[in-house]
């Protein structure tokens, strides 16, 4: 069974790590259940290994934490769920694109609960939303915005870290950084959609989307 946990406080980068790599042991000795942790962090900027410095716009605007997980820069901040899944790939299929495609998945069905159509887009990491509703791009094709972020580290075949979903957070924050490196589209969320949506509906919209995307047998 999957251990889901929720902290109602913000939680530092550093202590989450920490906690994240514990359960991460934990789940590798057999000694601990797989976890879902249902968390916010107080504003701040993840680096992932694939991160440029130059994407880093604004070094002194919030703490930057190098993350060591898969991607580039991200923002994290109030407003904002994180799901941090510690799963045991062992078990569930040693497949590292599979794994990212359900993470993807679970975001998706997760905004398709509110009725929002999100999608993938190839060379693109992210879950992202169409908005037909702001000005064509320069190429004529349809303006496109980013509403969660994906971020994957593997241990002996043990996932972590996870899925972000913008439910309300400070977008201006986001411009410190050029988020996971892509700057021709922007950065969007539940409220900036005008979906007035409760941190409690969308944690439970992300529960009954994991029952749907991980452990359906169908």
């Amino acid at each position: 069974m999957v251990q889901w946990t929720h902290s109602k406080s913000p939680i530092e980068y550093p202590a989450a790590l920490s906690k994240m790599e514990n359960r991460v042991r934990g789940i590798i000795d057999a000694a601990l259940p797989e976890q879902i942790w249902l968390l916010e962090h107080p504003p701040l900027y993840t680096a992932g290994t694939s991160a440029k410095i130059k994407d880093l716009v604004t070094p002194d605007r919030f703490p930057v934490y190098q993350s060591r997980r898969g991607g580039e820069y991200t923002y994290h901040g109030p407003g904002q769920r994180v799901a941090y899944a510690m799963l045991d790939l062992n078990k569930r299929g040693q497949d590292v694109r599979k794994y990212v495609w359900k993470l993807e998945e679970w975001v998706i069905v997760t905004l398709a609960h509110f009725e929002v159509i999100a999608e993938r887009r190839s060379g693109r990491v992210g879950v992202w939303v169409a908005r037909p509703d702001k000005p064509l791009l320069v190429d004529g094709t349809i303006a496109e915005d980013k509403i969660a972020a994906i971020g994957v580290r593997i241990r002996k075949w043990v996932a972590f870290h996870g899925i972000s979903i913008n439910l309300n957070p400070n977008l201006s924050h986001y411009s410190g950084i050029i988020p996971c490196g892509i700057n021709e589209h922007g950065i969007t969320s539940l409220a900036d959609l005008g979906l007035p949506v409760s941190m409690r509906e969308l944690d439970a919209a992300l529960k009954a989307s994991f029952q749907t995307v991980f452990e359906s047998t169908t």
